[in-house]
């Protein structure tokens, strides 16, 4: 199958708390009461030898959900599949992304679920993606701001959560500006997708960027979120389990988990995956 049916694999989503608080430019990482990686490889879940995959993200329903339950992500069901057809078993937690990727560069996980090449470039990425993000920028309803460009930014502060990429360009305006408060906010922590929604809702700031395909299910599983204003789009990625550089069998999982969604994509097993989180299949895109 062509790489062009690769990306169209997840262009079929639709479109589109804890008590949150202002965020400051470059906050610490809040600590998190999880299990720590260390207790895994401890308790003889070895990272480069068991069977078990340990792959760790924070929450990005549908993409990646909240761990054990009952929908985990289509990204998690596809990898867990594809990886099970080789003898695998596929363990998902959840912690902050800047700890998932810190921990998995290290060797402590196997993967993390939900990347972009531009998250981790250092990373051992499949051929195959597992998914496709589209981001953009969303405002309080009663703002009127359209995003025409990165140079439209400079006028608001867009606030962003810390360890996320976005798009190569969105990032390197990231980087440029983190230290100037006016313009970017970098929320940490806990629940950070709801908690900036929340100080959206009150105006605590200007901009947010986030995935489409998020924030379209947010809204849709919680009514009692408020819905903001879509300002424009800033570009469309595809989005893998990534491995760590860490680990001596990453390029050999990167490889059998490549071939495994190839061939879930193949046999049509995708489409069932995609189509029980009610989303469309890829025949039905064409």
């Amino acid at each position: 199958m062509s790489r062009l049916a690769t990306f169209l694999i997840i262009a079929w989503l639709l479109w589109g708390c804890s008590e949150a608080e202002t965020p400051t430019a470059l906050p610490p990482v809040l600590p998190e009461a999880s299990v720590s990686a260390d207790a895994y490889v401890a308790g003889g879940h070895s990272t480069d030898s068991d069977s078990r995959i340990i792959v760790a993200a924070d929450p990005w329903c549908p993409h990646n959900c909240i761990a054990g339950a009952a929908q985990e992500g289509y990204m998690v069901d596809i990898a867990r599949e594809a990886l099970a057809a080789s003898g695998y078993t596929l363990d998902y937690r959840n912690l902050s992304w800047a700890r998932a990727l810190r921990m998995t560069r290290q060797g402590q996980f196997h993967a993390v679920v939900g990347a972009f090449r531009t998250d981790a470039p250092d990373f051992v990425f499949p051929e195959v993606a597992q998914g496709r993000a589209s981001i953009s920028l969303f405002t309080h309803p009663d703002n009127k701001w359209v995003y025409n460009g990165i140079a439209s930014l400079e006028d608001q502060t867009l606030l962003t959560i810390n360890g996320y990429s976005y798009t190569a360009e969105l990032d390197s305006y990231i980087a440029t500006n983190q230290d100037n408060p006016d313009r970017i906010a970098i929320l940490s922590g806990p629940r950070p997708f709801n908690r900036s929604l929340g100080l959206l809702a009150r105006q605590r700031t200007d901009v947010f960027v986030a995935d489409d395909y998020v924030m379209a299910w947010s809204i849709r599983n919680d009514p009692g979120l408020k819905r903001p204003r879509r300002a424009g789009q800033v570009g469309e990625t595809l989005s893998y389990v990534a491995f760590s550089p860490a680990l001596k069998n990453s390029t050999d999982l990167a490889r059998i988990l490549s071939e495994g969604t190839q061939k879930l994509i193949d046999n049509g097993r995708v489409n069932a995956i995609l189509e029980s989180y009610g989303l469309p299949s890829v025949q039905e895109q064409h």
